[in-house]
């Protein structure tokens, strides 16, 4: 695996090295984490030549370089996507995104989906991408249509092999995974972000900022998440129909992950997260940071001590030459 496409990240007690590395083998310690550039969008999205390297946009989705992706406009009949172009390949991966759902309307519709599936940029009925995937789909659904008892917005995850199907009747209903409830997701005072964290085996979790920044509450967590894809792509998409909303993504974060998955998260406000995740981590990666280090070393040691060999046999080599 090459991984010129990585941001190297290491985490201890504080944040000590995050630098840019291109390297062939890797080796992986249980505090680190790779951010993934290939599915990583950002400000201003698009190059020079005004395309986007990693990711492709279709339907009605527009670019506004320094704001935001805007899958669909407050319009009704709207449809937009934005998908990677390389695969989601990593075993273990963490993916934030700061997303917007606002509107002029008090009617408001329909919502938007994060994807990591086998198929990518297909339009369809499911919040403007297919109803036949074969992945993960999460859904932020800010219409109701007949679920009795259940507070909308509404955020809930389906798992499908392509043979399921989400029943816009009721609002899916059928073929959830895990949910929640999101009251105030939409035009929310502060930005808005997504945490989905996937640990295979181990746990399926999402995570949600929305009331108060930096203040993060559990969605769902799934403990033994059904297998996804080996090969799947990360993707967005949004719909409106006779009622409308702006749906926007202003950054997606991606990161292959390289740690000891933690005890299930409780259904309840957990306030920096990640901050904390790493705090707990860093009494254990003392070790671990002393020994790459070290290994660090011996490696340069090594190269110095080729070179000079290389160094005396050419001028051997040159003395017999002569």
């Amino acid at each position: 695996m090459t991984c010129d496409a990585y941001r190297f990240v290491m985490r201890g007690e504080d944040e000590v090295y995050n630098g840019w590395m291109s390297v062939t083998v890797v080796e992986a310690r249980e505090d680190m984490e790779w951010e993934m550039l290939t599915h990583n969008g950002t400000q201003p999205y698009l190059d020079s030549d005004m395309q986007s390297r990693w990711f492709d946009f279709g339907g009605d989705t527009i670019v506004r370089t320094d704001s935001y992706v805007r899958l669909t406009s407050d319009r009704p009949s709207q449809s937009g996507w934005l998908f990677s172009r390389v695969p989601l390949t990593a075993t273990n991966w963490e993916v934030e995104v700061e997303f917007k759902i606002s509107g002029k309307n008090q009617l408001f519709g329909d919502g938007f989906a994060m994807w990591v599936t086998r198929q990518r940029g297909e339009m369809g009925p499911i919040f403007g991408s297919s109803d036949k995937f074969d992945g993960l789909g999460v859904f932020f659904d800010t219409y109701k249509n007949n679920r009795p008892g259940v507070v909308f917005p509404y955020v809930m995850a389906m798992h499908s092999d392509g043979s399921k199907f989400y029943d816009k009747n009721n609002d899916g209903k059928d073929a959830e995974l895990a949910g929640c409830s999101a009251r105030g997701i939409r035009h929310a005072s502060i930005p808005t972000k997504l945490r989905l964290t996937y640990f295979q085996d181990k746990y399926l979790r999402l995570e949600l900022q929305y009331k108060n920044e930096d203040e993060w509450q559990t969605c769902f967590d799934v403990a033994r998440p059904p297998q996804l894809p080996n090969i799947a792509y990360l993707g967005f998409s949004a719909e409106t129909g006779e009622l409308s909303d702006n749906h926007d993504i202003v950054s997606v974060k991606t990161y292959n992950l390289y740690a000891n998955p933690g005890p299930p998260a409780t259904p309840q406000n957990t306030a920096n997260n990640r901050g904390n995740r790493n705090a707990s981590s860093g009494s254990q990666s003392g070790g671990s940071w002393t020994w790459f280090f070290t290994k660090v070393i011996f490696f340069f040691i090594a190269v110095a001590g080729a070179y000079v060999g290389f160094t005396a046999y050419r001028a051997k080599f040159r003395s017999h030459r002569f």
